[in-house]
This record gives structure tokens, sequence and C-alpha cells, in this order.
């Protein structure tokens, strides 16, 4: 076995201490086209990784095309689909590809640009209370927000009732860009919530700024409360729910079955797309730390990769993969079991990495000849993976 112990550069950068023997890669890195800038990596294997292949048969299959705007996905424990969509309402559908109910009664939202009704998940206790939790864009005179709201399925599954905004993330922008966000569940029942940092210069920033909530990752109750040992509780100009900051638009988490660690995908600028580990209190650097550089080719504030006090990231690619979703495998595939799925939305593929100790240590792409943007993806009961498409189709992809 090879063990390296990776430590900061000249300014310091805050690098994972990891230790892998990095057998999985076997072919030449997947990205053969040349990145954005002339920027290096912190550490061997932060990128452009070697490849894998799958030696599983398996199938891609369209079992419907008649999702409308899918964005969140969750598998109800009787084993069907619970979809978002972005115009504001959500869809039951079967895994046979059946919209078995549609269901309204949510709070308007600003659909508009990246805006919409986002993220969803269900209460752990969802068959003894039928709440449904989901992320929205919120509007309002002052401007949109990204808002977490929850409420009760009714028992014919077609609306929803006792809704209540649980939570909104500060400050209101004007703009319909980079709110995020996903929702997950603790072990206790609490919710981590991913918002954006908004997209503009003039909001980008506050993702530095403790006192605000973009560009972060936030720990709330199930009644929208900071969780009880968060981080930055008690601390002068600091927002109680957060757990993480310095984020763009964290648009893919999961928490990996196997260890329990909390993992998001970034998407970056022009480059800088990335995988990151998240740890409580971390600062993970946008806007002042970055491998991307502007949409206008220039770069991104004085141009750092490590700074002294941020995290750095697992993985990046450069260029991009635009990671819409992502999921640690749990199905019947046993080559895939614990890998990370990441849905690609400009590069139009599904992205599998073979994560050891916390390392990357292959890539594989997938599905690319179907010429889709991956939005929302899970693991079905059945072992297979759902995955929803922008254009409104549904995947099943599983063991031949």
């Amino acid at each position: 076995m090879i063990s390296r112990f990776y430590r900061p550069l000249a300014l310091g950068a805050i690098i994972l201490s990891i230790t892998t023997a990095c057998t999985a890669q076997t072919g030449a890195p997947v990205e053969t086209k040349a990145p954005n800038s002339d920027y290096k990596p912190a550490f061997a294997g932060q990128t452009r990784i070697g490849s894998v292949k799958t030696k599983t048969p398996y199938t891609a299959t369209v079992i419907s095309t008649g999702l409308s705007g899918p964005w969140g996905m969750h598998v109800l424990p009787d084993g069907r689909l619970l979809i978002s969509g972005k115009p504001g309402n959500m869809q039951i559908v079967t895994t046979a590809g059946k919209i078995d109910k549609v269901i309204t009664g949510f709070p308007a939202v600003q659909f508009a640009n990246q805006g919409g009704l986002l993220d969803v998940n269900i209460d752990p206790n969802f068959t003894q209370n039928r709440m449904i939790y989901w992320t929205y864009a919120q509007p309002s005179d002052e401007g949109a927000t990204l808002a977490v709201a929850k409420g009760k399925l009714s028992a014919d599954e077609t609306k929803l009732e006792n809704v209540k905004v649980i939570y909104e993330v500060t400050p209101r922008y004007a703009g319909a860009g980079q709110f995020g966000s996903r929702l997950l569940f603790d072990k206790q029942g609490n919710l981590f919530v991913s918002s954006g940092d908004r997209m503009d210069d003039a909001i980008r920033v506050k993702a530095q700024d403790l006192n605000t909530t973009t560009g972060k990752i936030l720990h709330i109750t199930k009644e929208g409360k900071p969780v009880a040992d968060n981080p930055f509780i008690g601390k002068a100009n600091a927002k109680p729910e957060i757990y993480a900051y310095g984020f763009r638009n964290p648009d893919g988490f999961a928490i990996n079955p196997a260890t329990g660690d909390l993992w998001e995908t970034e998407f970056g600028p022009r480059g800088g797309d990335e995988v990151n580990l998240i740890k409580k209190g971390g600062n993970y650097g946008w806007p002042y730390v970055t491998y991307g550089i502007e949409y206008r080719g220039v770069k991104v504030y004085d141009g750092i990769q490590q700074k002294e006090g941020t995290i750095q990231p697992v993985y990046y690619w450069d260029p991009v993969i635009s990671p819409g979703c992502m999921l640690f495998y749990t199905g019947n595939i046993a080559e895939w079991k614990n890998n990370m799925f990441i849905g690609g939305l400009s590069s139009q593929f599904i992205t599998r990495l073979v994560i050891e100790n916390n390392k990357v240590v292959g890539e594989e792409r997938l599905l690319a000849d179907k010429n889709e943007r991956w939005r929302c993806m899970a693991v079905g009961k059945d072992g297979a993976i759902y995955a929803g498409t922008d254009s409104g189709k549904l995947y099943r992809i599983a063991k031949q």
C-alpha cells in the first residue's frame, strides 16, 4: 500500500489528510480537453484521475417523458418516486414510469432562470406523519430568496395541508440565479440545507460573511431553528444556523451511507467544479479561492487556489461538468457500491467517482450518448438508479 500525507502548500491551505491504495484507476483520465487556466492542483489526484470502466452489463431505459421540470427526487416508503417540478408542483411516479399523482397546494414560487420549486425530502417518520419538506425560490417585492417549507400530504396524495415556511435565507436579492439547493436529513432528524451565493458580483462575496446565509450549508431543526451544536452558536456577527460556508452553487449534496460523512458538489464558474467533504465550521473559500476563472475569461479576484484557513476540494474539474445532483450508490451492481454518481448538466453525462479513504481514485463517464442534462437522481428500492432530466424524461439505470 502506498501512503501519502498531503501537507499545505506555501500559502498554508488546509488540505485533507488522506491515505489510500489508489488501486481503482486503470486508464488515462477521461478528460482530454485543455483546462481553462494554468492553475495547478494542491495535491496529486485532485483532478484528472485515471479512468475506470464498468464491467457489469447495465441498461438505461426511458420509462417516462412526462416529468414537469424535474429538480428533486426522493423515494417514498412504498418505492414510488416523489419528484419536484420547478414550475411549482410535485409528481408521484411509479417505477414503471406511470405518473400516479400530481400534488398541488405549494406556495407561489419564482419560476425563472434557476428559480422555482427545487429540492424535496420526506420526514424520517413519513409513514406516521406524512410530512414533506422542500426548498423553493420565494418571491417578494424585496427580491427572491431560498426558503424551506413543510406540509402534510393529503390522504388522497393530491395536495399539501398545513403548509408552513420554516426557514428563509438572508439577504433577499433581485436576481434569479444560483439558489442552491439540496435538502438532507441527518441521523437525528435535523436538516442540512445547501444555499447558493445568488451569482452576481454584488452579493456573491457574502458567501464569506457569517452574518448572512447565502453561499452556506445550514443545519436546522424541523422547525427551522439552529441545531444546538452548530459551530457558530454564540459567536458575534454569525448566524447560528450556519454549518459551513464559502460555497458558490451547491447543487449536489449527499451523505455517504458507509461512513456518515457529508459531501457536496460545487457548480463552479468557468472551471473549478468541485467535490467537497464537508467539515463542521469549515470555510471552502468561494469567491476568493477557486480553481475556476470568470465566464469572461479573467481571474476571479486575485486568482488564488489555496489559502490558509480554507479547505481544499477533494476533487475538481477544469473544464467543468456542471454538477446538477449527486448520490452514493446503494444498489445491486457490486462494482458501483458506495461510488459517487454526479449528474452533469452542460456536460450531458453522469460521472461515476470511485472513492477510497475520502480520495477519488477513479473516474468514469456514463450515458454521454443520451445528450441529456441530468438534474436529479435516486436509488430505488429495486436497486436501480432513477434519473430525471431537464427534458422531462425519467430514466431507469439498472443491472441487465
